[in-house]
């Protein structure tokens, strides 16, 4: 009996060593119990911490419900410092409601419509945008670019799509 224990035990062990291992591989928990990320694109955004601005952008150009889609979306993500990058004012002008239409398009110049890999990214040459617009990638000194913005975190997964970091802001 007690040897009938024992091997109860190391099996119950095991499994939860299993779980332990499976939910540190994954990118949160969600990954692990969902199989994917459970947050959309601008709920995963706005929880990262460094997509402040971006998130009131797109609250300005009345874009939450859009990327709240189920899409899948692949979003290029300019950071608060890639904000910070543009010239003075510029960033206050874009938020006034007389230009959500003109914010609108240049955050649609962000977005493609799929879920694109890091992987699948770097073999393209460019990439139509939801704005209508082409977005040009090309590898440089094994950084992947997107026009003149450095890709400097990929494959962000949410539940509609996928997230890749830039460091700065695209202009159609």
């Amino acid at each position: 009996m007690k040897v009938f224990l024992n091997i109860k035990s190391l099996i119950f062990v095991c499994l939860l060593a299993g779980l332990v291992l499976f939910q540190a591989g994954c990118e949160n928990e969600a990954d692990a119990w969902y199989g994917g990320a459970k947050k959309d694109i601008v709920e995963t955004a706005a929880s990262a911490g460094d997509f402040g601005t971006l998130v009131t952008a797109i609250k300005a150009a009345d874009l939450v419900d859009t990327l709240k889609g189920h899409g899948p979306f692949t979003v290029f993500a300019p950071t608060n410092e890639a904000f910070a990058k543009l010239p003075e004012g510029t960033l206050d002008n874009l938020l006034m409601p007389e230009n959500k239409e003109k914010l609108a398009s240049i955050l649609t110049y962000h977005v493609v419509s799929g879920k694109i890999t890091s992987a699948k990214v770097a073999k393209l040459k460019s990439a139509k945008t939801v704005n209508g617009k082409e977005v040009y990638i090309r590898v440089v000194n094994g950084d992947v670019m997107i026009n003149s913005s450095r890709v400097t975190k990929t494959d962000i997964k949410c539940s509609n799509g996928v997230i890749h970091v830039i460091d700065t802001v695209l202009m159609p």
